[in-house]
C-alpha cells in the first residue's frame, strides 16, 4: 500500500500587526479631539439674567467657598494660590504678553466681598482691561 502524500493543511490567520497601529491610532484621536477644563473647582455661583459669551482661552480665578484661590492662565492646569496678592505678578506677566487677555473671576456665592475687591484690585493695577464675574443664568419669572 502506498503511502498518499499528506495535503498541505491551512491553518487560518488572523493578522494582528496591524492591531497594534490601529490602536494607537485610536489613542492618538481621541488625545487629539478631547477638550478638558482648566479649572475645575466646584463652585456654586451666583445667578444672573444677563449672559454673555466669554472666550474659551481667558484666564480664570477661582474662589472657593473656603476663600481658596485657584488661578489658571487658561492653557495650563489651575493651580493654588496663598493670597489675594499674587495675582497681581501672574496677571501682570499675562498682560504683557496678551495685552487683551480676559480675566474671569469664578466665586463662590458665600465668599466675603472683600476677598473678590481684592482680586479685582490686583488684576486693575497689573493691567488686566477685560474682566468678567462667571454667574448662573437665572430663569426669568413666567417662562
Amino acid at each position: 500500500m502506498k503511502n498518499r502524500p499528506q495535503s498541505l493543511r491551512i491553518v487560518p490567520l488572523i493578522p494582528t500587526a496591524s492591531m497594534a497601529d490601529i490602536a494607537f491610532l485610536l489613542v492618538i484621536f481621541f488625545m487629539l479631539t478631547t477638550s478638558f477644563s482648566q479649572e475645575k473647582t466646584n463652585v456654586e455661583l451666583p445667578q444672573s439674567l444677563i449672559r454673555t459669551e466669554v472666550a474659551r482661552d481667558s484666564a480664570i480665578i477661582a474662589i472657593s467657598a473656603d476663600g481658596i484661590l485657584r488661578f489658571t492662565d487658561g492653557e495650563r492646569p489651575a493651580f493654588t494660590l496663598g493670597s489675594a496678592r499674587e495675582v497681581g505678578p501672574l496677571t501682570a506677566e499675562i498682560v504683557q504678553w496678551i495685552p487683551e487677555k480676559e480675566f474671569l473671576i469664578k466665586a463662590d456665592r458665600l465668599v466675603r466681598y472683600e476677598l473678590i475687591d481684592a482680586v479685582l484690585e490686583q488684576l486693575r493695577l497689573n493691567g488686566a482691561k477685560k474682566i468678567g464675574l462667571l454667574t448662573e443664568r437665572q430663569v426669568p419669572e413666567g417662562v
